[in-house]
């Protein structure tokens, strides 16, 4: 069996080259005598990051899997690994799981890589740090997906190889928040305030993170977190004309390929090139949300909100004409979302569909929208202002309803976008959504939902939340999901192959 299958036995890195990263075609590189110079870092942290645009994490499978667990994306398929996903039945088998998890895991032996071969490069530490930041960045940002998604996991942080590979534990998932607060707080030190795109890590992106986990250790009621949280998030804030952040004035523009490198807001994204490459280094989210026989971007109908998730937005709310496809070109004719069946495809449904990547995909995106030129925003400035939000609804504090009400308004502003046959559209200003008057934790979760939907955020909120016996109960957006289960859904099991390898990981 090819070893480069396996978990423990990833001790080189793959560099695939990205659109914003620096693209150096060396294959498997193994961190023995290949570090000198501080360029030779880079490569290896760009070959870290490379690994999350892949199909098997960003690129399809984790995206989608993160969709279909949540209350706000439905099933249109009857393929076992996402029906799995849907009902909460996961199993160590599906390959929903163990791909990103060996892709991870990937990511994260090329960073450990770029760490241990920094050793050896001989260079001052204002000249090579800021570059080794951006592997513990890295690091802790997969890392920080495993743990949300498995909980208990391997954590390795060193180069590994031979029989070490099979005795590995588990590490509990208290020391691996602490060891990925470590990292951040490595990164923010030395990372720089800006950045010539937001596809490398920044100051802010390590500080924004950081609010993140700690809003997420905080769980449903630690203080203390909530108050670093808060911390953290009103640091990015206040410096926010120091790191160039900003809201968009124009929500659209977020999803717009051929915009996106130009707005303030996003802090950390994944940046795709649009290149169909043999190793699936592009992206199939808009085709996974889109519709068959869409005339304009087409699309393979199988993640579909319901009826529910597309009417809990108001109608004058800007987001919801631009997170929702209304209609579409099918067959030549401009069908109203009521008649989406006109496709002629099975799994095709009379609901609204997910718009946010279909619409503006780029010049470059092929057929069905697959290979497009999106920036996926990992982390953007309105989500910074939402963390400082929630935090601060839990400590008390009252800058938590100025920055709810600064994501209502910016989302009440309107802008420019285009309807289901490409025809362009301006959505004057409205009234909607108003200020809020008062703020509670359950607004801001609310605002998160809408103002964050099809962004893979929603079911990482269900879980530190612990919502699940709330959404996915009758009353829920999805109606009842009758095999969910608190005591054992909120963690993902570890792929079965890695527990018949290493018994260690099943205890």
């Amino acid at each position: 069996m090819k070893t480069y299958k396996y978990l423990f036995l990833l001790i080189g890195l793959s560099i695939i080259g990205c659109s914003d990263l620096e693209e150096q075609p060396v294959g498997i590189l193994s961190p023995d005598g290949f570090f000198s110079t501080v360029d030779d870092i880079q490569i290896a942290v760009d070959g870290s990051l490379t690994h999350a645009i892949n199909e098997e994490i960003w690129g399809r499978k984790l995206s989608i899997a993160l969709m279909l667990r949540s209350d706000m994306v439905n099933l249109q398929s009857d393929e076992t690994r996402r029906v799995e996903m849907n009902t909460h039945t996961i199993t160590g088998d599906n390959e929903m799981v163990y791909d990103p998890w060996t892709r991870i895991y990937l990511g994260i032996a090329a960073a450990n890589n770029a760490i241990a071969g920094a050793e050896d490069v001989d260079a001052e530490d204002d000249i090579k740090n800021p570059v080794v930041a951006q592997a513990y960045f890295a690091r802790a940002f997969y890392y920080f997906h495993l743990v949300r998604l498995f909980g208990d996991i391997p954590y390795i942080d060193a180069p590994i190889e031979g029989d070490e590979a099979y005795s590995i534990n588990l590490t509990p998932e208290s020391e691996v928040y602490d060891n990925i607060i470590s990292d951040l707080e490595f990164a923010k030190t030395w990372l720089p305030n800006t950045v010539a795109s937001r596809a490398i890590p920044s100051k802010a992106a390590a500080s924004s993170y950081l609010a993140l986990v700690y809003l997420t250790r905080a769980g449903t009621s630690d203080n203390a977190y909530f108050k670093k949280a808060f911390d953290e998030a009103q640091e990015v804030i206040e410096n926010k004309g120091v790191y160039e952040l900003d809201l968009d004035p124009d929500f659209q523009t977020l999803f717009n390929a051929d915009k996106i490198d130009a707005s303030l807001e996003p802090i950390f994204a994944l940046d795709y090139n649009a290149v169909e490459a043999d190793d699936n280094s592009y992206d199939q989210i808009a085709p996974m949300v889109g519709i068959r026989s869409d005339d304009i971007v087409g699309g393979w109908s199988v993640a579909v909100p319901t009826m529910a998730v597309y009417e809990s937005f108001n109608p004058a709310d800007y987001r919801r004409t631009v997170s929702f496809k209304e209609s579409a070109l099918i067959n030549g004719n401009l069908e109203p979302y009521t008649n989406y069946t006109a496709s002629g495809h099975k799994f095709a449904a009379n609901q609204p569909y997910i718009d946010k990547y279909g619409r503006f995909p780029g010049e470059y995106a092929r057929s069905s929208t697959r290979a497009t030129s999106h920036n996926y925003s990992m982390m953007r400035y309105a989500e910074v202002l939402l963390i400082a939000a929630e935090a601060g609804a839990e400590i008390g504090n009252p800058l938590a309803l100025t920055y709810v009400n600064m994501i209502r308004e910016r989302a009440r502003q309107g802008g420019s976008t285009i309807t289901g046959d490409g025809t362009a559209i301006t959505v004057e200003p409205s009234e909607e959504p108003a200020d809020l008057e008062s703020v509670t934790v359950a607004d801001v979760l609310e605002e998160r939902r809408l103002e964050l939907a099809f962004e893979c955020k929603r079911w990482y909120d269900i879980k530190r939340r612990q919502l699940g016996d709330q959404v996915f109960g009758a009353s829920g957006l999805e109606g009842a999901k009758s095999d969910w289960n608190s005591a054992v859904d909120y963690d993902t099991p570890i792929p079965q192959e890695e527990i018949d390898r290493n018994p260690n990981l099943g205890l």
